[in-house]
């Protein structure tokens, strides 16, 4: 089992490094995309919690 997740996080981080250098536009519009959305889900939890302070 350890030994199939280090061949899937090794072939996880090829990909990566293929995408960023055939496409770095596109692997940084990837990666703003994710910090929004990370951004965003934390925002979310600020308003909830408040919602329930209050």
């Amino acid at each position: 089992m350890a030994q199939a997740k280090k061949i899937g996080m090794v072939l996880l981080l090829i990909f990566v490094l293929y995408t960023i250098i055939t496409s770095p536009a596109r692997a940084a519009e990837l990666v703003q995309l994710g910090f929004e959305g990370i951004s965003n889900a934390a925002k979310a939890i600020g308003t909830f919690m408040t919602g329930l302070v209050k």
